[in-house]
């Protein structure tokens, strides 16, 4: 039913009670739908609060705000309106902003000047939420002109508003000057300002700010930790996350999210049972990202079982939720499982996203099933009308590769609708490096150097090609290459977690404190090894070289040394979680598998792609990485 806003007749008058306007006020702010509205309004009409302009005011605000209201409603309300006050043409100026039309706001805006409309301290914090996006820098520097020309340039929700608004178009140093010459600061402004420098990854300045607060709030210590977590900067983050419960601060949902991400780069299982223990002991609500936060961390932490928990009692399985566990475990080389629930998935209504297929061909790749890997990615297109995209084609010829399959997977390069990456190619050299084919591979060498000269790791697997075709000169000659520019590699590193506390080792390390006792407890176990009949396979080493370019000395590769360092420091029995940014070498693999029987020890390993469990001799991988 279309409602006029205006009462029909001119001798109608409305209705001043005020325990009636209260009433429809309060009728609106309980609205939780359209046609919720539309029955306040039709009542409004039939007692004459049409007329009133606090309640029109809210009206109109309902009316614009998602997801209850519809803005083409509100929008013929307000064109109705024959002389709109400020605070209803900030009701929509705000709505626009909220519906994510923000050239809407600012036309509006415009019609507010050349209307003349008196502007007061909510129009600017309005106006410039619709500005917080890269693209509308200039529109925020002519904002900025007028909220000092009409006198709000103290006034502190719009310093706030502009503070947060150049944040968000990574204008930090512009930020940086509102807060200095700010004449008054409350909490909020301190959190703008370190939440710019956050969004600009200037950490420190952000941190430096951070301690200067005189007042601190869970969104100052949120802000600090995602923002430490999101920047690779986990072991920081867990340290401000302890901080932040000594100080007494509750966490809310975002800053127990970005602590479990940081234990789920770590591997740091204990902390991030703690997390999931204080969320049931507090009873605090789990949407979706906490539910894929705790099934990352376990799965990523090497406990997939309790990842597997955590997703079946969960009441209302998103998509996102779905893809966490099949991507646990994709990563734990259970295929079948992965398949299993991507099925299921399917049974329950949802359809896969593009990040549900990267996931699932992620298990495919891992487990090597070829036929299962061609028939999702051809379902990509053929069932969901999606377009495969470069990770999609990545994980296709990366599963072809491993598999030896190598014309197929140049084929599915050659042909691909766009240009490979890096990425792509990276994996076919992999695979010309894994099945020997260095014709191949040193054609995709050239052209990944040629294509990312800054990554080392594109010279280090270039040379590995030419020197496993026996051309020694040329694999020199690459790796002369990378000196000259000065390029250097990501160094091998390994972590443990023990009582709480994550050791980290680097290749050839000998900066931990207890280092002798390391290295004592490496001979004993070489000379186990040597009673097996164990011999170091550094006749692979040159092919491990990309991923292990610091690793020089076989014996003192990162893993060994944190493997060695969990053998004293725990007791028997005890299983071992070692955690490697890189890719495990052949070497330590087989090492492992060595230890893990010797030793009697359940060994869980994770490498830069995804889990080893070494177990009596056997590696769940089945020598297949």
């Amino acid at each position: 039913m279309q409602l006029a806003l205006l009462a029909p007749t001119k001798s109608f008058q409305y209705n001043t009670d005020i325990p009636s306007r209260a009433l429809t006020v309060s009728q609106l702010e309980k609205c939780t739908n359209l046609d919720g509205i539309k029955q306040v309004h039709a009542n409004m009409l039939k007692t004459g609060l049409v007329l009133d302009p606090m309640c029109v005011s809210r009206l109109l605000s309902v009316s614009a705000s998602p997801p209850t209201g519809d803005l083409s409603y509100a929008r013929s309300l307000f064109e109705r309106i024959a002389s709109p006050n400020t605070f209803m043409w900030n009701a929509m100026v705000r709505g626009y902003s909220d519906c994510g039309e923000p050239e809407g706001a600012l036309i509006l805006y415009i019609h507010m000047l050349s209307d003349s409309v008196p502007h007061n301290f909510h129009t600017f914090p309005f106006l410039l939420k619709a500005c917080c996006d890269p693209s509308f820098i200039g529109e925020t520097l002519q904002i900025h002109n007028h909220i000092v020309k009409f006198g709000f340039g103290t006034e502190i929700f719009t310093v706030n508003s502009l503070i947060h608004a150049y944040a968000a178009c990574g204008r930090v140093e512009s930020a940086r000057l509102v807060f200095d010459r700010a004449p008054g600061r409350d909490i909020v402004t301190w959190n703008s300002i370190i939440d710019a420098y956050v969004k600009s990854s200037e950490l420190e300045m952000a941190y430096q700010m951070f301690k200067e607060m005189p007042e601190k709030n869970v969104v100052s210590w949120t802000t600090m930790i995602s923002g430490l977590a999101s920047a690779g900067s986990n072991r920081e983050a867990l340290r401000l996350f302890h901080e932040m419960q000594i100080e007494g601060i509750e966490p809310d949902a975002a800053a127990l999210g970005s602590t479990l991400s940081a234990c789920a780069s770590l591997g740091a299982i204990e902390q991030g049972r703690y997390i999931h223990m204080h969320i049931e002991r507090n009873k605090i609500k789990t949407d979706s990202m906490l539910e894929c936060g705790l099934i990352d961390m376990y799965a990523k932490s090497g406990d997939i079982e309790e990842a597997l928990k955590v997703f079946k009692k969960s009441k209302r399985k998103c998509i996102s939720v779905w893809t966490a566990i099949i991507s646990g475990l994709a990563i734990h080389g259970q295929a079948r499982d992965a398949l299993y629930w991507y099925s299921e998935m399917q049974k329950e209504g949802l359809k896969p996203n593009p990040i549900t297929f990267t996931a699932i061909l992620s298990a495919c790749v891992y487990a090597g099933l070829v036929e299962e890997g061609r028939i999702l990615f051809a379902s990509i297109k053929s069932v969901h009308g999606l377009s495969p995209s470069m990770q999609h084609y990545g994980c296709l010829a990366d599963l072809l590769g491993r598999a030896g399959l190598l014309q197929e997977a140049k084929e599915v390069i050659d042909t691909m609708p766009i240009k490979p990456n890096a990425i792509v190619l990276g994996a076919l050299l992999k695979a010309c490096l894994i099945h020997g084919n260095p014709e191949l591979g040193k054609v995709i060498g050239k052209k990944l150097i040629e294509m990312d000269p800054g990554h080392g790791g594109r010279y280090v697997h270039t040379a590995s090609v030419f020197g496993a075709a026996g051309e020694w000169e040329e694999a020199a000659r690459v790796r002369g290459m990378m000196k000259e520019k000065s390029i250097e590699k990501l160094p091998g590193s390994s972590n443990i977690t023990i009582n709480g506390i994550v050791h980290e080792f680097f290749a050839g390390d000998n900066s931990h404190p207890c280092i002798e006792e390391i290295h004592g407890m490496w001979n004993r176990v070489s000379k186990r090894l040597e009673e097996e009949e164990y011999r170091p396979e550094v006749g692979n080493l040159l092919l491990d070289l990309e991923d292990d370019e610091k690793e020089i000395a076989i014996s003192r590769h990162s893993e060994k040394l944190a493997i060695a360092f969990g053998l004293l420091r725990t007791e028997k029995k005890v299983t071992l979680r070692i955690f490697k940014n890189l890719r495990v070498c052949e070497d330590c693999h087989t090492v492992t598998k060595m230890i893990s029987k010797i030793y009697g020890r359940q060994i869980i390993m994770r490498d830069k792609t995804r889990f080893h469990e070494f177990s009596n001799g056997i590696c769940s991988c089945g020598d297949y990485w």
